[in-house]
């Protein structure tokens, strides 16, 4: 993978949008179903945080919660995972393993052939068709659509 990305706070608050900045950089989470518009052509979820290569089109699928889920990662050194205990839960949160972005949770409820649900905010993804160059570190900004409260699932 990638060689590591450290930014300052203010460079992450310059580069991204608020309610990127709470769910990349605060660990947020957006609201369900904010995120539905996401192209079903083939391609890659890239990092908003920095452009890594996280998910394949190939392995979303529709978890009916309203975020975006997949079953595995286009490679497992693309995330790390962590315990999450927060709000008297225990889950298993996923981040970016170049640049620590919160992606989101992983669940052990998903379909074959992995089992496993990667349920991420729609605003911590950058959609890149298949054939486009995939060397431009700098992801767009996201767009800043509504945060819910740091207790959904993503």
């Amino acid at each position: 993978m990638a060689e590591k990305i450290v930014k300052s706070d203010a460079e992450w608050r310059a580069q991204l949008s608020d309610l990127a900045y709470k769910v990349l950089r605060k660990h947020g989470t957006e609201r369900a179903f904010t995120h539905d518009d996401f192209p079903k052509q083939p391609g890659t979820f890239a990092c908003a945080g920095c452009g890594q290569p996280l998910f394949d089109q190939q392995t979303k699928f529709d978890s009916g919660t309203g975020w975006p889920s997949f079953w595995a990662p286009v490679d497992a050194q693309a995330v790390d995972e962590k315990e999450d205990r927060a709000f008297f839960m225990r889950r298993t949160e996923v981040l970016c393993s170049r640049c620590d972005s919160h992606l989101g949770h992983v669940f052990p409820d998903g379909p074959q052939p992995t089992g496993l649900r990667y349920c991420m905010n729609g605003v911590a993804l950058d959609f890149r068709p298949a054939g486009a160059g995939e060397d431009d570190d700098d992801a767009p900004d996201a767009d800043a659509e509504g945060l819910a409260g740091l207790d959904g699932e993503g």
